[in-house]
């Protein structure tokens, strides 16, 4: 591979004569297997040898048609899926060690479509969505429904659309002017989109449906950051992590930072403390570097960038200095093995800033407004495997039911989802008897 991270061709090499030799070196070692075990570790199903055939016989338009309508967000999967988990690792190639990089492939197709994507608007205003946010679940199901002639208007408490996408990943992994033409390519087939709108104490659920709308969509994702529930959570220079993401720029967080946490988020936060004004990051984790939730490649280019990181120790406390922490070991009792904490281990380590990177639940707005939306122990909405809530005519998929996922699990779900609107919708307004 020539590079370590597909964003590397974006920012640096886009469009010069490099990354086509590459992607053509890349698209010409594939060996279009008849059963693509690629394709089939892709939890969307992607028709990647296809799409490979179709490039390397210039059918480079098609090939792209192809992806969105497979995966209306494949630009965006090109750049932030972990390609080692899903259709990268499945290479038969994988097995040597050198599978093909597909991501940077389908990053050049997806990114010449959408630059030449033209979908006509057709819509029908008789066929209101009303769509509760704009993440990866959210666009997705739009660009399938407005397809197909629904009245689309999203919701979006931010003044930008992308949700996760561009307020929970960082810039420099995910352009944000690629959620921008994402945004401008919806408003051209007739999506409406009103930002800065909080659903739930203004515009309730009932609201919508008073105003003829006929089916209701809830993708808000997971905002909520999930607390040590520690001594000295409140202290000035203590943040979570998916409220720094936001917006990193307004955070003065000296020279010295530690994130506890181990997972992708915790990394992104770690690699994009690095570019700012700070010279030294650390990753506090309780465990070993074996057990980290966060991908290897993420783990591996947060290393690359001089993130350090500091194992087997456990925050207890956070004061004025930093995280006082218990180291701790791996034990086996009665053939099980368990994580323990060292007696007289007791330590601090010093810091001008902690992030606190534990994971995230949803926010209450809508459902403490709303009747007739159930939830389970943890906060998320419950469904049935089609996306359909307790409450009649409301739908929801993504992070918001099943917790923080990956973009292209949200997507695979919010497809069945929006056929499952559609067909809500034709039995219910427009069938025949």
């Amino acid at each position: 591979m020539l590079f370590s991270n597909t964003i590397e061709l974006i920012n640096i090499y886009i469009g010069d004569d490099l990354v086509m030799q590459h992607i053509i070196e890349e698209a010409k070692r594939c060996l279009q297997c008849k059963n693509a075990q690629c394709r089939k570790g892709c939890p969307v199903n992607t028709p990647i040898n296809e799409a490979i055939n179709m490039l390397l016989n210039g059918k480079i338009s098609e090939a792209g048609e192809k992806l969105f309508l497979n995966n209306p967000l494949s630009v965006v999967c090109a750049l932030v899926c972990p390609h080692e988990k899903f259709c990268e690792g499945n290479c038969v190639l994988a097995h040597k060690g050198n599978p093909i990089h597909w991501s940077s492939i389908e990053y050049y197709i997806s990114n010449y479509y959408l630059n030449k994507i033209n979908m006509k608007s057709n819509i029908d205003s008789n066929k209101k969505i009303a769509i509760i946010g704009s993440g990866p679940a959210g666009i997705t199901i739009a660009f399938i429904l407005a397809s197909r002639g629904y009245d689309i208007t999203i919701f979006e408490l931010r003044d930008k659309i992308g949700g996760v996408l561009r307020y929970g990943i960082p810039n420099f992994r995910l352009p944000n002017e690629i959620l921008d033409r994402l945004e401008e390519k919806l408003i051209n087939i007739g999506v409406k989109i009103r930002p800065n709108t909080l659903i739930g104490p203004v515009i309730t659920i009932d609201d919508i449906f008073r105003d003829g709308y006929k089916a209701i969509f809830i993708g808000t994702g997971v905002w909520n950051p999930k607390p040590l529930r520690i001594k000295g959570e409140s202290l000035g220079h203590v943040h979570y992590a998916i409220d720094y993401l936001k917006n990193p720029d307004v955070y003065d967080l000296g020279k010295k930072v530690c994130i506890i946490g181990a997972g992708n988020v915790a990394m992104d936060v770690a690699r994009t403390v690095l570019r700012k004004d700070v010279n030294e990051v650390h990753i506090m984790y309780r465990r070993g570097e074996e057990d980290m939730p966060a991908s290897r490649h993420e783990i591996e280019y947060a290393k690359l960038e001089g993130v350090q990181f500091e194992f087997y120790k456990m925050p207890i406390e956070l004061n004025d200095k930093g995280v006082k922490y218990l180291e701790t070991k791996k034990v086996n009792e009665d053939g099980e093995e368990k994580l323990v904490t060292i007696e007289n281990s007791e330590a601090i380590f010093e810091s001008d800033s902690i992030i606190i990177a534990a994971s995230q639940g949803p926010k209450a707005n809508i459902i403490s407004y709303t009747k007739g939306i159930e939830i389970n122990q943890f906060g998320l909405v419950r469904t049935d495997e089609y996306g359909r809530t307790t409450r009649e005519g409301v739908f929801a998929s993504g992070d918001v039911v099943t917790g923080a996922k990956t973009v292209v699990e949200a997507v695979r779900f919010s497809k069945k989802v929006a056929d499952t609107i559609d067909q809500y919708v034709q039995d219910k307004y427009y069938k025949k008897y």
